[in-house]
């Protein structure tokens, strides 16, 4: 894409995912004018189902809400910095015990109707063929489509890295059979006083049959390209791999009992498939962690095998897909400015940071230090110490032969000078300091504008 081939614009904004949309609206805030480009509905990708901006395509939930988790600090961090996808995400939200769920329709209606009201904002439905010579937001997402993602390549004149994401399965609510599963959240967290969770309990022989059918399931196979390397997020692995990796693998991560007891027995179940609710009326339930590559029919084979779950009816079954990167310690500064070009900015999952919420937060920042440096002013580089400025430094700055996708998590953080003992003390004491800083570091700049 040439200067001439798009509207006049001050800001070019690629992508209408979680990413994209948050940058968009955060330099329209500032006074920018913002053409936002989204090649759905008129062309699709492997995973997205809809047109939908903004759309949550692996699970319906942003992750923990608590305040001493590295997620609930991310989502505090944002909501300091007036982030629109945390407003419409409030507006959204299913109960979902200590984590921040949406649901998905409302969710993505919210935010089109955020950019649509916005005067500074034009939506255009067109897909983009190049790298735009003008300012720009790149947040086309994992799944960038074969031009755009070739004329990325040729611009940081290396492979792209790649790993593999999967999509958790679907079941209608009035084919769980209620006499076997039972409503709780771990530990008796959540909203509700019967818990905010589904759970669907396993003895050790029901386990162990369901281990075994995971590990005889045919699984869709892989195209030629994706044979010669490949290699699996670790935070979304499918159920699949992880069952390859131990008989008890499942019963370790996924499947893990702790904190709850079976009413019918009054005691912990060896293991726990949890299924949390996806959208408001209530009617539709995701198996929690159940990324899969299974073949469809065998999905639901394997699936009915869980206690509560024999007739499940299955209204989107897992599937995987593959996710692109790019290597962002060699090509990004932590302003998530290409190093060469102070106008191309790049946010989202394809600059290696994983997760909803940090997807969120790299549209935020790349959007306001857009908005900054079309005004002359110099770009924000926030503090390490906060979980969003962790999160840019270490995709910027990591080892580019061993870089790989990473998710907020308090170890990125810079340590202590005095360490608590509990693990919950420390968590509490880093998210204290990130927010004091932040705040610190906010009210040395010029005023992030309130938003409407």
């Amino acid at each position: 894409m040439h200067k001439w081939d798009v509207m006049s614009t001050e800001l070019i904004v690629v992508g209408g995912g979680l990413a994209g949309t948050e940058a968009a609206f955060q330099a329209a805030e500032q006074g920018i004018k913002v053409s936002l480009y989204e090649m759905r509905p008129k062309r699709s990708t492997p995973a997205h189902r809809t047109g939908d901006l903004a759309e949550l395509v692996c699970s319906n939930s942003l992750g923990s809400d608590l305040p001493d988790r590295a997620p609930g600090l991310l989502k505090n961090e944002l909501r300091r910095m007036n982030s629109l996808l945390m407003r419409c995400a409030q507006k959204a939200s299913v109960p979902a015990g200590g984590a921040l769920a949406v649901d998905r329709e409302k969710f993505a209606a919210e935010v089109l109707s955020a950019l649509q009201n916005h005067p500074n904002i034009t939506l255009i439905r067109e897909e983009v063929l190049h790298i735009p010579d003008t300012p720009c937001v790149i947040a086309s997402g994992p799944l960038t489509a074969e031009s755009l993602a070739g004329d990325i390549a040729r611009l940081v004149g290396q492979e792209y890295l790649y790993f593999y994401d999967a999509i958790s399965p679907i079941v209608a609510l009035d084919s769980i059979n209620m006499e076997i599963a039972f409503r709780a959240s771990r530990y008796g967290r959540g909203e509700d006083e019967q818990g905010d969770y589904l759970n669907c309990p396993l003895n050790r022989e029901e386990y162990e049959r369901f281990v075994d059918a995971c590990l005889s399931a045919e699984t869709y196979p892989l195209h030629d390209f994706e044979r010669e390397d490949p290699r699996f997020f670790e935070g979304c692995l499918p159920i699949e791999q992880i069952a390859k990796r131990g008989r008890d693998s499942l019963a370790f991560g996924p499947m893990r009992p702790v904190g709850l007891r079976d009413p019918r027995t009054g005691k912990r179940p060896y293991a726990v498939v949890q299924l949390r609710q996806d959208n408001l009326a209530g009617t539709l339930y995701n198996i929690v962690g159940f990324q899969t590559n299974m073949r469809w029919g065998d999905q639901e084979r394997v699936f009915r095998l869980i206690p509560g779950l024999e007739n499940g009816e299955f209204l989107r079954f897992g599937q995987m897909h593959r996710n692109t990167f790019i290597n962002s310690p060699t090509l990004l500064r932590s302003t998530l400015q290409h190093r060469e070009r102070a106008d191309l900015f790049f946010a989202g999952q394809i600059t290696g940071i994983e997760g909803y919420v940090g997807n969120i937060g790299t549209g935020l920042l790349a959007g306001l230090n857009a908005a900054r440096v079309l005004r002359g002013e110099e770009p924000l580089s926030l503090p390490q110490t906060t979980m969003l400025g962790a999160l840019c430094w270490y995709v910027t700055h990591a080892e580019p032969k061993d870089f790989q996708p990473m998710k907020a998590n308090y170890g990125i953080l810079p340590s202590l000078d005095s360490i608590p003992k509990g693990k919950r003390d420390r968590a509490a004491a880093y998210s204290a300091r990130a927010l004091a800083d932040l705040e610190k570091y906010l009210s040395l700049e010029k005023p992030i504008t309130d938003q409407r």
